[in-house]
C-alpha cells in the first residue's frame, strides 16, 4: 500500500477507534467489525480499518462538486427575495445569511465528521451524543422529510417538462414525467458514488457555463444600482424580514446533510474541513454575483419571481442566452435531487445496520458497492409524494429540517462537554464561547424561519414531528418482541 494511502487510513482509523472507545455502539454496528476497542487492540484495528473499503469513494474534487449540487447548484429558485425583500435587502441577505448560517453548519460538520468519520453522519452523531430516542428522531425525521424534497425536485422537473412538451402539463402524464427523473437518478445512485460524482462534474459545467456568461454580461451591462432600494415602499416588515430571511436560510442550508456518506469520501478526516471550506465562499459568490447583476441590467426588481432569472438572462444576452440558462436550471433541479437522494438512501442503510430497520436495507450491492434496497425504497416513497404542489412540499420540509440541523447542532456541542479527549482532527476556534456561537445563532434563525412559515406548514409541520416519536415506539416495541 503508497504511504500516502497508508497515512489516511491511519488518521481515519485512529478516529474511528477512538471515537468506538467512547462510544462502543459504533464498534459492533459494520462501522469498524468487530474490533476491541482497548487501547492495546489499536495497532491491528489501524491496519484493518485503513485498508478495508466497504464502500467506493469520492475525491476531494468530486465530493466538492456533489457537496455544491446539494446546497446549491447554481443560482435559481429564490428570485422571489428579491421582489418580497427588495433588491438591496436581497443582497444583504445573500452577504450575511452565509457567515451567520452556513459558516456554523459547516464548522460543526467539520469537527463531528473528523472526531467520528462514520456512515449515517448527523444520525449516529446525534445518537451517541443524546441517546436512541433522540439519535432515531434525527434519522427518521430526515430520511421521511427527504421523501418531500425528492418529490417537489422531481414536480419541478415535470413543470420544466411542461413547459417544453404542454401534453405532459397535468394529471397522470405529470406524474410520469416526475417518476423518470425519480427512476433516472436512481439508476445513477445505484451504479455508485463514484458515478455520481463524475455525473455532477460534468453536469455543473452544464450549469455554470451559461450562469457565468450572464454574469459577466449582466456585470457589463448595469443600468441602476442594484442595492436600490433596500426595501420595497409600503410592504409590511414581516413579509420583508421574515419571508425573505427565511429563504435566504433555506438557500444557504444542508452544509451538515452529505455527512451520511462520509465512508464513501476519501480520507473524510482531512478533506471533509477542505470541502467546507470551498463550499461556504463559493456558493455564496455564485449566489450573489449573478443575481447583482441581474437586478442591475434588468431594472425591473418589482417582477423578480421564481424562474425570473431565465428572463432576465433573455434581456441581457436575448434568447441564445436565455435558452441555455433554462436548460442550466432544469440541471440544476436535476443535480439537487440526485445529491438529495445520494443522501438520504445512507439513513436507512445505517439505521437498519443499527437495528432499528430490516436488515436487507444494510445490505449492499456486491459489484457496485452501494445499498440497492434502500434507494429503490426511498426512491418508491418519494414517487408516491410527487402528485402534490411543490409549495406544499417544501413547507412541511422546512420543519424537518431545521429539527435535525438543530439537534446535529446540540449533538456536537454536547460531545464537547460529555467527550472532550475525543480526538478531533478539526476543532471549532474560540474554545467555549467560539461551540456557543456556532450552535446559538443557527438555533435562533431556525426559529424565526419556523415562526414566518407558511401556515399550512404551522399545522402539518409538528404534526410530521410527532410521527417520530410514534415510530420510535412501534420499532422498539418490535425489537424488543424479536
Amino acid at each position: 500500500m503508497p504511504k500516502t494511502q497508508r497515512e489516511r487510513g491511519r488518521r481515519e482509523a485512529t478516529a474511528l477507534v477512538d471515537a468506538a472507545r467512547h462510544f462502543p455502539y459504533l464498534a459492533g454496528n459494520g462501522i469498524i467489525g468487530t474490533m476491541s476497542t482497548t487501547t492495546s487492540s489499536m495497532p491491528g484495528a489501524l491496519t484493518a480499518v485503513g485498508e478495508s473499503r466497504r464502500f467506493e469513494r469520492l475525491s476531494l474534487s468530486a465530493f466538492v462538486a456533489v457537496l455544491y449540487a446539494y446546497c446549491a447548484a447554481g443560482p435559481f429558485g429564490f428570485e422571489e427575495m428579491v421582489s418580497r425583500s427588495g433588491p438591496g435587502m436581497a443582497l444583504l441577505f445573500l452577504m450575511i445569511v452565509p457567515w451567520l448560517f452556513s459558516l456554523p453548519m459547516s464548522l460543526v460538520t467539520a469537527e463531528m465528521a473528523t472526531a467520528m468519520p462514520v456512515e449515517g453522519g448527523f444520525y449516529r452523531w446525534t445518537r451517541a451524543a443524546l441517546g436512541d430516542f433522540w439519535g432515531f428522531q434525527c434519522g427518521w425525521w430526515n430520511w421521511t422529510g427527504t421523501f418531500l424534497m425528492n418529490a417537489a425536485y422531481a414536480v419541478v422537473l415535470a413543470d420544466y417538462t411542461a413547459q417544453l412538451l404542454p401534453a405532459s402539463a397535468g394529471g397522470w402524464r405529470h406524474w410520469l414525467v416526475a417518476l423518470f427523473f425519480l427512476v433516472l437518478v436512481a439508476a445513477l445512485n445505484v451504479r455508485g458514488i463514484r458515478v455520481v460524482g463524475n455525473f455532477t462534474v460534468a453536469m455543473l459545467l452544464m450549469v455554470l457555463l451559461p450562469v457565468a456568461v450572464f454574469t459577466l454580461l449582466g456585470l457589463s451591462q448595469m443600468r441602476v444600482n442594484p442595492f436600490v432600494p433596500l426595501v420595497p415602499p409600503g410592504k409590511p416588515w414581516r413579509e420583508v424580514y421574515g419571508v425573505g430571511l427565511s429563504l435566504a436560510l433555506w438557500l444557504y442550508s444542508g452544509y451538515e446533510q452529505l455527512s451520511t456518506n462520509t465512508e464513501e469520501v476519501e480520507d473524510p478526516v482531512r478533506n471533509f474541513p477542505r470541502a467546507l471550506a470551498i463550499m461556504v465562499p463559493l456558493a455564496m459568490f455564485t449566489f450573489l454575483l449573478p443575481t447583482l447583476a441581474g437586478i442591475g441590467a434588468s431594472g425591473d426588481w418589482q417582477n423578480w419571481t421564481t424562474g425570473y432569472i431565465v428572463t432576465a438572462s433573455r434581456k441581457v444576452g436575448g434568447h441564445w442566452l436565455a435558452l441555455p440558462m433554462f436548460g442550466a436550471a432544469m440541471v440544476s433541479v436535476l443535480l439537487g435531487l440526485e445529491s438529495t437522494l445520494l443522501s438520504s438512501t445512507r439513513l436507512p442503510f445505517t439505521m437498519a445496520e443499527d437495528g432499528y430497520f430490516p436488515t436487507r436495507l444494510a445490505r449492499l450491492h456486491h459489484r457496485f458497492r452501494t445499498p440497492v434496497q434502500a434507494i429503490v425504497l426511498t426512491t418508491a416513497l418519494c414517487a408516491l409524494l410527487a402528485v402534490f404542489r411543490l409549495t406544499q412540499l417544501i413547507a412541511v420540509y422546512t420543519w424537518l429540517r431545521s429539527a435535525t440541523s438543530a439537534l446535529t447542532l446540540l449533538a456536537a456541542w454536547r460531545l464537547r462537554h460529555t467527550a472532550p479527549q475525543l480526538a478531533r482532527g478539526f476543532r471549532i476556534p474560540g474554545g467555549a464561547l467560539g461551540m456557543a456561537a456556532v450552535v446559538i445563532v443557527p438555533l435562533l434563525l431556525f426559529a424565526w424561519a419556523l415562526v414566518n412559515s407558511d401556515r399550512s406548514a404551522l399545522l402539518w409541520g409538528p404534526i410530521y414531528l410527532a410521527l417520530g416519536p410514534i415510530a420510535f415506539l412501534l420499532v422498539r416495541d418490535l425489537r424488543q418482541r424479536k
